[in-house]
């Protein structure tokens, strides 16, 4: 389920493209990468929502376009992805998937 080794360097390129996200609030909740009209990324926006319902989760949207194209293209095929401070889960993911990434 996690891709990647090193999401901790992951999220810093992203906070490096975004630099809006560098706060100390934004560090700590999940992302959800996706874009604006993509039909994938709103089945996962509601997937997260109802999982908020059973687990005080928090996430943020953060869109990919506002990206450079090397970081763009990364994710450009992949999206959503779910980026929590420690993992990453690729679309297509469950609740289960989803209640895996709060173990430690």
């Amino acid at each position: 389920m996690s891709h990647d080794n090193n999401i901790e360097a992951l999220r810093a390129e992203i906070i490096k493209a975004n630099p809006s996200l560098d706060t100390p609030d934004n560090t700590q909740k999940w992302w959800l990468l996706g874009t604006s009209n993509c039909h994938l990324c709103e089945v996962a926006e509601q997937l997260l929502s109802r999982f908020q319902a059973v687990q005080p989760i928090e996430y943020l949207h953060v869109d990919i376009a506002d990206f450079d194209e090397a970081l763009m293209m990364e994710f450009a095929t992949t999206i959503p992805v779910i980026l929590t401070p420690s993992k990453r889960v690729n679309y297509p993911f469950s609740v289960m998937d989803l209640q895996r990434l709060l173990a430690p």
